[in-house]
């Protein structure tokens, strides 16, 4: 059915091919309450749509990053608001409903809501999820869960933001090759603009989380990497001690490996950081038990423990030794 209003929302979602996540995500977009919106779907290659609802688009890009995906998705837009979604994520039904009064204040340029672990992934998945939903292993569990009152932000992931578009054309969209990261630099020209970038803890999206440790480090580790290079690139949101804390801790890591070699009393601090370490895994337990079962809980530990060390090495390798960083292409 073609919708022959002006959309409010257009709805973005980057991709390489049409998947099974993007058919998993469209019939939640079909059923958002309010008809005031288009989803724009780009896609490497010319693919035809395979809905035949009018207000679903379909773009070729050529092999390029998700947020020149998305720059190309806005350009195209017809809504007031731009929403990004990932490819592996899809809205709550009241998702657009819930972004509207933020909106209604006209200095609001962009909402962000968390991005929830769906109940039904697999159990690898919730695991790499729970790591997440607490500050010993993130800083910002309110990404992945609702939590607290709405706030104003510095920096918010695409896979659940939206942006005014006047705002987005007016500091030149993402216009990065970065994945992950091109966020970080499209909030930080929101922020420089002085516009507002808000917290909407009841604005969520599910999102699929990966199913394994390996393809879990490889995504932390993705994100050490460019946080790192943002570090001293855009340090106006990116400098911040809670980014290097991973790093202190595989250097405080590495020195325990050589306790034996040390003085008495070294050796004693060092068994003092890792009772305080342990300890802080206690109440990383406990945050992960308010939302999933012993077991994911347990699981999620190790996961803790390693994704400290994977994240503080690729942290060190962007703020360190990356002189110019080339994101993988999509």
């Amino acid at each position: 059915m073609q919708n022959t209003a002006a959309p409010k929302f257009s709805i973005v979602i980057p991709v390489k091919a049409v998947n099974a996540y993007v058919r998993e995500t469209v019939p939640h977009i079909l059923a958002l309450a309010g008809g005031d919106w288009e989803l724009l779907i780009v896609t490497n290659d010319p693919e035809p749509s395979e809905w035949e609802d009018g207000r679903i688009r379909m773009l070729a890009s050529g092999r390029i990053g998700p947020g020149l995906k998305r720059d190309l998705g806005a350009k195209h837009a017809l809504g007031e608001i731009l929403v990004f979604l990932d490819d592996d994520s899809y809205p709550r039904p009241d998702l657009l409903e819930a972004a509207s009064k933020y909106f209604q204040e006209p200095a609001v340029a962009a909402v962000g809501g968390p991005a929830v672990t769906p109940q039904q992934d697999g159990f690898w998945a919730k695991v790499s999820g729970a790591v997440f939903l607490s500050r010993l292993s993130g800083g910002a569990p309110e990404r992945y869960v609702p939590a607290g009152p709405s706030r104003e932000i510095q920096d918010w992931p695409s896979v659940n933001l939206m942006v005014r578009r006047s705002v987005f054309s007016e500091v030149g969209g993402f216009n990065v090759p970065y994945w992950p990261g091109e966020d970080t630099k499209l909030c930080l020209e929101i922020v420089k603009a002085g516009k507002k970038i808000i917290y909407a803890p009841d604005m969520l999206v599910w999102h699929h989380r990966r199913p394994g440790l390996g393809a879990h480090l490889k995504q932390v580790g993705a994100y050490g990497l460019h946080r790192g290079y943002f570090a001293k690139k855009y340090p106006e949101t990116s400098f911040k001690a809670q980014y290097f804390i991973p790093s202190a801790f595989l250097l405080f890591t590495a020195a325990s490996l050589l306790a034996s070699f040390m003085p008495a009393s070294l050796q004693l601090l060092l068994e003092a950081g890792w009772a305080l370490y342990g300890a802080a895994l206690g109440l990383a337990l406990a945050d992960f038990l308010r939302y999933e079962n012993i077991l994911v809980s347990a699981a999620a530990l190790p996961y803790v423990f390693l994704t400290h060390l994977v994240y503080g090495a690729r942290f060190l390798q962007g703020f360190l030794f990356t002189g110019n960083l080339v994101s993988e292409l999509r």
